[in-house]
């Protein structure tokens, strides 16, 4: 294996996509990005919030394009990934990380729909996007990250629908990619984040975040740019012998049961 260069925190030339980049932990994704020298596709639904985080990306400097794309529909996703590899040229990193809460209901009322609503949201997003960037990696011959934003969710029990399920399930996925796309040189990794303070987060039952808090030993809550250094180390060559594997960025909260 070929020594680490002296700065592999340096993502100069690098192309980094963030699905759901123009807010929530995927904004503070593209700011860590953007800072490390990569340069940033974001994937959005609205184009307006598109626009306004790639206007503050640039403002930093950075070369950052938007595309607005509906990762639960394949056919948005081929389309915007055409879009991104012929603006940048490349691709190099993946960050799966649009998705949200599902369909929030106690269990015995979900429906199918309502089932099938989350697993489309969380999962099946997941599935159309790495499968774009897989092909585009093998295309190139150039190896890549892929990297999907689960939740801690993922091994704590969570009430309320399908959540934690959809979570659990990607981080699954990335152990299967990971075995079978390493002869080509793509890893894949799954971030569990905490209770991060975000749009969504802000607006769950006040008891909710209390408690996310007391089991914070850290004794703070998590922001959006917590994110920034584990994207910039899931992106580059710092982790590159890392495939198949779940950094979790919690604060504590998942090993502290108070």
């Amino acid at each position: 294996m070929d020594a680490l260069p002296g700065m592999p925190f340096d993502l100069s030339g690098h192309v980094a996509l963030v699905t759901g980049g123009n807010g929530g932990l995927g904004i503070g994704m593209a700011r860590g990005l953007a800072a490390a020298g990569a340069r940033v596709a974001i994937w959005g639904r609205n184009a307006e919030r598109n626009r306004a985080a790639s206007a503050e990306l640039a403002a930093g400097g950075a070369e950052v394009a938007d595309f607005v794309c509906d990762v639960t529909d394949p056919a948005e996703v081929a389309r915007a990934m055409e879009e991104t590899v012929a603006r940048f040229g490349r691709l190099d990193s993946c960050f799966a990380n649009a998705g949200g809460s599902g369909v929030r209901k106690p269990f015995a009322l979900l429906s199918p729909a309502d089932w099938q609503a989350t697993l489309d949201l969380n999962v099946n997003s997941v599935f159309h996007t790495f499968q774009a960037a897989t092909k585009q990696f093998l295309a190139q011959k150039s190896g890549g990250s892929l990297v999907v934003t689960s939740s801690v969710a993922a091994i704590l029990g969570v009430p309320g629908g399908g959540y934690s399920a959809t979570k659990a399930a990607v981080a699954g996925f990335v152990r299967s990619l990971a075995v079978e796309l390493a002869p080509a040189g793509i890893r894949a990794n799954a971030i569990l984040p905490g209770f991060i303070e975000t749009e969504m987060s802000i607006n769950t039952p006040k008891a909710f975040q209390e408690a996310c808090l007391r089991r914070t030993p850290s004794g703070k809550l998590g922001t959006v740019d917590d994110m920034g250094g584990a994207a910039v180390f899931l992106a580059g060559p710092a982790s590159r012998y890392m495939t198949g594997q779940t950094l979790v960025i919690d604060g504590g909260q998942s090993i502290f049961p108070m």
